[in-house]
């Protein structure tokens, strides 16, 4: 096993900030909010509490996510580049997107909104998986 790259860690926390920023933002903000209804649940309270608890948990899926490429190794990943999007991919696509929406049919989430979050993650992950594959992880 090779050594977790922090500072790719760090930037795929960066990365995935700036898309959920996006995905959020210009993206899907105004689909979320319609989703959401009325009652305030598509308002914030503190934007600065809720990045930085995004901030934080991103950082601990990055972490996680670069223990991973650490374990298959360099030099696996220098011939076999398509694993960082494939292992990335499949985190969110296994992991990640059926915990969603198993919380957001107990929720009695729209399918709209489940569509949107879920996309939001497959989209993040690759975007970290990218950052590690820049990165050379």
């Amino acid at each position: 096993m090779g050594p977790v790259n922090w500072l790719a860690v760090l930037f795929a926390t960066l990365a995935a900030l700036v898309v959920s920023s996006i995905w959020y933002g210009p993206i899907h903000g105004r689909a979320r909010v319609e989703e959401l209804g009325p009652g305030g649940l598509g308002t914030r309270i503190s934007p600065l509490r809720t990045l930085a608890i995004s901030a934080a948990l991103l950082f601990v899926s990055a972490a996680m996510m670069g223990h991973m490429f650490a374990r298959v190794g360099p030099a696996t990943l220098a011939i076999k580049p398509w694993l960082y999007f494939m292992m990335s991919g499949g985190l969110a696509l296994a992991f990640v997107i059926p915990s969603l929406w198993i919380s957001h049919s107990h929720q009695r989430v729209s399918a709209r909104l489940a569509w949107i979050d879920a996309g939001h993650w497959l989209v993040t992950y690759l975007a970290m998986g990218l950052t590690f594959w820049l990165f050379k992880a």
